[in-house]
């Protein structure tokens, strides 16, 4: 027995410690190193241990990076992970945060961030200690590869209720630096008004809105024929559209229920539009005027105007 409080640490770290709370609770080197040569403990880091000498999860890894870079905390895509679900395969590094003074070296498979104002910024109790998600998911947006990329990762976040646009908001008002700055303040506030999803923002960015299309309801609840959330609602001119992100539908009973919906509207006396990536991405102008002269059949008194990319 290593005595309760070695227990009671590897228990709370997922079987995870550094070599500072061995000797902090008693133990020497001496002792780690007979650990490791009877093959009870595996070094995983330098001064980082794991109490196993098989394959680590995800967790575990975790913990290894923040406990390498000791005061330390989870941040950026690793941040979000532990949100999501810390028992999903990720083969990527930890990323973890440090003071921004504190010189540190990370070890293989670990990144090092170097964050001001980290102590306001972290939840440090949290298991392993981790950067507030909404900094995190900013952090992840801003360095994102390009726009779409960055719309997805607030998006998503916000679709699968782990945050709000308004507590992503009140984050992005505490950076005085931050790259995209403008697309994460729009773009919240499109998902505020019901954008749920990179297609559905971008619809709403390339077509409606740079087209001169009438604003549309968005998410809008149906309950005539079951609860159904239609993505994008003309309802004066009985028109809605549906936004299919996917490149493939994720079964054929999928396909089903979206086809079962579009004859509901029908019933209902709606026309149903479905439009994916191609319609939205590349086709974005084509798209608006087709759906402008839709609109004018069924009432609207408007017309589209061109935007900087429509042929002339």
């Amino acid at each position: 027995m290593l005595g309760p409080e070695i227990d009671g640490i590897l228990r709370s770290q997922c079987g995870v410690i550094a070599r500072f709370q061995v000797t902090e609770a008693g133990l020497c080197d001496a002792d780690i190193r007979r650990l490791l040569r009877r093959r009870e403990w595996a070094r995983v880091h330098p001064g980082v241990y794991v109490a196993h000498t098989g394959p680590l999860t995800w967790l575990q890894r975790a913990w290894a990076g923040v406990l390498v870079a000791s005061p330390a905390a989870l941040c950026h895509v690793s941040a979000i992970h532990a949100v999501q679900s810390t028992n999903r395969l990720d083969p990527g590094p930890i990323h973890v945060a440090v003071d921004r003074q504190r010189p540190v070296r990370a070890p293989g498979g670990v990144v090092v961030h170097r964050l001001v104002d980290l102590e306001a910024r972290v939840l440090a109790h949290t298991h392993p200690p981790r950067v507030r998600l909404e900094h995190a998911a900013l952090d992840v947006a801003a360095e994102a590869r390009d726009d779409l990329a960055a719309v997805a990762t607030l998006a998503d976040l916000v679709q699968t209720r782990l945050t709000t646009p308004d507590r992503l908001l009140a984050a992005l008002a505490t950076r005085s630096r931050i790259a995209r700055r403008r697309l994460l303040t729009d773009v919240l506030g499109d998902v505020a008004q019901g954008v749920c999803s990179v297609l559905e923002h971008d619809f709403l960015a390339l077509v409606e809105r740079a087209h001169g299309l009438p604003r549309a309801q968005r998410q809008v609840r149906d309950s005539t024929r079951g609860t159904v959330f239609r993505d994008v609602v003309y309802a004066p001119f009985g028109l809605v559209v549906e936004l299919d992100g996917r490149l493939f539908h994720d079964s054929a009973r999928a396909r089903d229920l979206d086809l079962d919906r579009d004859l509901d509207a029908a019933l209902d006396g709606l026309l149903t539009v479905r439009l994916g990536w191609g319609q939205v991405h590349v086709r974005p102008c084509a798209t608006a005027a087709r759906l402008a002269l839709l609109l004018r059949r069924r009432g609207w008194a408007g017309s589209p105007r061109d935007c900087p990319s429509c042929p002339r």
